[in-house]
């Protein structure tokens, strides 16, 4: 890199602002050397200190009797019982993914996956969330095509199965994707490896990969908006190598196996700088690292360009001196590179030494204690338009033949085919299957059950309610499959938080989460904050991912949403005929407007506990919770799953047809089982509220007007939009 005046435009280019920059002055009695305006700059980014959420997320409820670890580790941790721990996280890869789709993705699939080998489980799963741009902008096909193969081509190779996930399309996220993954392992809770690192001498060691110059202030980049330069940020983006993880896993899991590891943590956002910051910071300690030791790929690198490279495949470790040969035939014996970077000291400081000069020397405490923490302003969003009346422009059965085709709801079979899901082989509902993945653990009865859930368009309309919801969705998504939730972790996508709608839209969204986390007894215990998703000007919409985990003690009792034949339809919690935010009112009515629905969390409570009670005690054949696009999708998805039709009963008196049938209210299930009455008496005798839909069979689905769908008709309807979208990408590339 061609040397720089560091002064305060250096600093503001790498995104301090100019009262951080005069704090780093303060701390250091000095001008900062580049190697250490780059931690600095790093270190205080938004991505890495999380300065303009930390205040917030405090509300967060983030404990219970079954966490073992919560939010400042790697992942978060829960107790699974029979000795075992679920080691799980998600974090977001939005701003590389738009630059450059593939490796932006598939580099995001891997750095999630070593946050949670990180602490000694294996990982068993991936999912994720996806947010693409209007399918008619020139450039989705394009992000569409690059994520989903970087997500399948990471994965695959690895060997972890990609079980579950979701993918919207919407016009705000046309200049910036949302690429969140989240990675699933399991560990023994009596070896769960942490991060602080502990004695003073102990050898610092680097092992994976060599390093490169790709990724280079990646960190930085994630905490900026974009503009119309984004290809030239290209450089910012990793490349990621699958084969070189999946030594890398062996690798760790082996050593961690000994007792040689005090303290362990990948090398992710901001590289080196972080792990070896967070790591000494954690523990209380100094440390010391001489760069010339640094296995590299590319030949003069200078002291800032190692410290933050975000090459990827790489880890730091603490050893016990004594174990330090041992680690080192493991790591050879699986052809990784092992270097002994540096030690631990007591001096409290960051010290870098490279070609016998200190490029870096910095007090550790301040780089936590001091970073930024801001209270911005807060501007409440203007409401959405308000709802009136509305007649139904279509009828039943055109309204859900274009809802099933319509991009968000459209059979997502291109998607789940790119992705391995049963590697492992302890994959007992892949994708489609059911409300959430269900993964067995090996050797055991017991299994993981897994999603992932947010709806924008709520969040957008009240950003409180949509996020109640998307923890509420979660919940009902692993209590359909007939599992108990434990715990969430999430992701939280918004744009520019120095605007104060943006602001405001995220401080509620939080609120919102707490609030329904607490009613579900459903703690975050890990996550990722990713602000600045806009360009030009124009954020994303309010995106509050959940990840959501549930245990069950039986993986053969899991249910999926496929109907079988000669069962009643009951359908479990109030129906009121909601369609503000709906996806009926958007697709069929042209608008978007009035309040999302709201959530009861007693009611999501009441109604989930009855649900995943009538599962344990067997009957349930299928089961699926009612979310987008309302009563009638839910069935109509039921039937596809089974390749069984379905006659439905006439709607209640006083809800329009359209209204109870495409209405999106919350806290609702569709049951099969074999007597409906016996289970709507046993759900009004719990009080909940329930009625018959009416029964499964056959070839075809009868609505209650008498209108009749064949499955076959159904099916081409669902599955044809992402075939033929896609095939008119590439004749469109063969013709150009």
């Amino acid at each position: 890199m061609t040397a720089r005046t560091v002064d305060a435009a250096l600093a503001r280019e790498f995104g301090l602002a100019a009262g951080e920059y005069a704090r780093v002055l303060a701390i250091l009695g000095r001008t900062p050397t580049l190697a250490e305006l780059g931690i600095f700059s790093v270190m205080w980014s938004e991505h890495c200190s999380y300065k303009s959420s930390r205040l917030w997320l405090r509300q967060l409820p983030t404990t219970a009797p079954w966490v073992i670890h919560g939010p400042g580790e790697n992942a978060g941790v829960v107790d699974i019982g029979d000795g075992l721990a679920a080691v799980f996280k998600m974090e977001s890869h939005n701003h590389p993914s738009f630059i450059e789709p593939y490796q932006g993705a598939a580099t995001g699939v891997g750095g999630i996956m070593r946050d949670v080998f990180t602490m000694g489980a294996r990982p068993i799963a991936n999912l994720n969330a996806l947010r693409f741009g209007d399918p008619a902008h020139p450039r989705t096909r394009h992000i569409v095509d690059g994520v989903v193969r970087g997500i399948g081509g990471y994965g695959n190779c690895v060997g972890v199965a990609t079980v579950g996930g979701e993918v919207d399309f919407h016009p705000a996220y046309n200049g910036n994707p949302l690429v969140n993954a989240m990675t699933v392992g399991v560990a023994r809770r009596d070896r769960i490896f942490l991060s602080a690192a502990a004695g003073v001498g102990n050898p610092v060691v680097y092992v994976g990969s060599k390093t490169g110059r790709d990724g280079i202030h990646g960190a930085t980049m994630a905490s900026a908006a974009f503009a119309g330069d984004s290809e030239a940020k290209r450089p910012t983006v990793q490349v990621g190598d699958p084969f070189t993880e999946k030594l890398l896993i062996e690798a760790c899991l082996e050593l961690m196996a000994t007792d040689a590891i005090v303290a362990i943590q990948d090398m992710g956002a901001a590289g080196l700088t972080s792990s070896s910051v967070e790591m000494a910071g954690k523990g209380g300690v100094g440390i010391a690292l001489d760069l010339d030791a640094v296995p590299q790929r590319e030949a003069g690198m200078t002291a800032y360009e190692m410290m933050l490279s975000e090459s990827q495949e790489r880890m730091l470790m603490v050893l016990r001196p004594e174990r330090e040969a041992l680690a080192r035939a493991i790591f050879a014996k699986w052809e990784l590179d092992f270097s002994v970077i540096g030690r631990l000291t007591d001096s409290g400081r960051i010290v870098v030494r490279h070609r016998g000069r200190i490029e870096a020397d910095i007090p550790l405490a301040p780089l936590a204690d001091q970073a930024p923490l801001y209270r911005r302003p807060t501007a409440p969003p203007a409401p959405p338009p308000p709802l009136h009346r509305l007649p139904d422009p279509a009828g039943l059965a055109p309204a859900l033949l274009r809802l099933l085709a319509c991009p968000d709801l459209c059979a997502r079979t291109w998607i789940w085919d790119q992705y391995d899901a049963t590697v492992g082989g302890q994959t007992v509902k892949r994708p489609g299957a059911a409300d959430a993945a269900v993964v067995r653990i090996e050797g055991h009865a017991r299994a993981l059950a897994l999603t992932t859930d947010c709806t924008p368009r709520y969040c957008a309309a009240d950003a409180a309610q949509g996020a109640a919801q998307a923890v509420a969705e979660a919940w009902r998504n692993l209590t359909a499959v007939g599992a108990t939730p434990l715990a969430l972790t999430d992701n939280l996508n918004f744009g520019n938080p120095e605007r104060p709608e943006v602001m405001g839209q995220l401080v509620a969204a939080v609120t919102g989460m707490a609030a329904a986390c607490r009613a579900l007894d459903f703690p975050v215990v890990s996550g990722n904050v990713s602000l600045y998703n806009e360009t030009d000007g124009r954020s994303v919409l309010p995106t509050p991912a959940i990840g959501g985990l549930g245990v069950m003690e039986d993986a053969a009792q899991a249910v999926g949403i496929a109907l079988p034949a000669g069962h009643d339809l009951v359908l479990l919690g109030a129906a009121t005929g909601h369609l503000g935010q709906s996806l009926w009112l958007r697709e069929v009515a042209g608008q978007a407007a009035g309040w999302p629905p709201q959530v009861d969390l007693p009611a999501e409570r009441r109604v989930g506990d009855f649900v995943r009670a009538r599962i344990r005690a067997g009957g349930v054949a299928a089961c699926h919770d009612v979310s987008d696009g309302g009563l009638l999708v839910a069935v109509a998805e039921m039937v596809l799953a089974g390749d069984v039709g379905a006659a439905l009963l006439p709607g209640p008196d006083g809800l329009t047809p359209h209204g109870f049938w495409f209405g999106e209210e919350q806290a609702r299930y569709v049951l099969a089982v074999g007597d409906g009455a016996a289970l709507v008496a046993a759900a009004l005798a719990a009080g909940v509220p329930a009625r018959r839909l009416g029964t499964t069979g056959g070839g075809d689905l009868t609505l209650p007007d008498g209108a009749t769908i064949s499955l076959m008709t159904l099916r081409q309807a669902h599955e044809r939009f992402l075939p033929d979208w896609l095939e008119q990408g590439r004749e469109f590339q063969a013709q150009g």
